[in-house]
C-alpha cells in the first residue's frame, strides 16, 4: 500500500528501463501525487520533470502495475510503476 501523507498525496516509486533510464537520466525516482491518481497523472508528470525526451518515450512505452502490463492510462498507479519502453534484441 501506498504511504499516504496528511496532504492526500501518495508516494509513487516509479523504475526505468533502457531509453525511459536514458530521458529520465535515472533508474527510479519518486513522485508524489493525490491519492486516486492514475498512469496519466503520473505520465503528466514525469513528462513535467522531463521534458520532450521523456515524452517521446511515453508514446511507445507500456506500464507495469503489479502483474498487469498496460498502456490504458485510467489504470490507477500503485506504489510502484514501471516504465517499460520497446526493447531491441534477437
Amino acid at each position: 500500500m501506498a504511504d499516504v501523507g496528511h496532504d492526500n498525496q501518495v508516494d509513487i516509486q516509479v523504475r526505468y528501463f533502457a531509453a525511459a533510464a536514458d530521458a529520465a537520466r535515472s533508474t527510479t525516482e519518486t513522485v508524489r501525487l493525490p491519492v486516486g491518481a492514475t498512469l496519466g497523472d503520473v505520465a503528466v508528470e514525469l513528462e513535467r520533470r522531463h521534458g520532450e525526451a521523456m515524452a517521446k518515450v511515453l508514446k511507445v512505452s507500456a506500464f507495469l502495475v503489479g502483474l498487469e502490463l498496460t498502456r490504458d492510462l485510467t489504470t490507477p498507479a500503485s506504489s510502484q510503476v514501471d516504465l517499460l519502453p520497446p526493447f531491441a534484441g534477437g
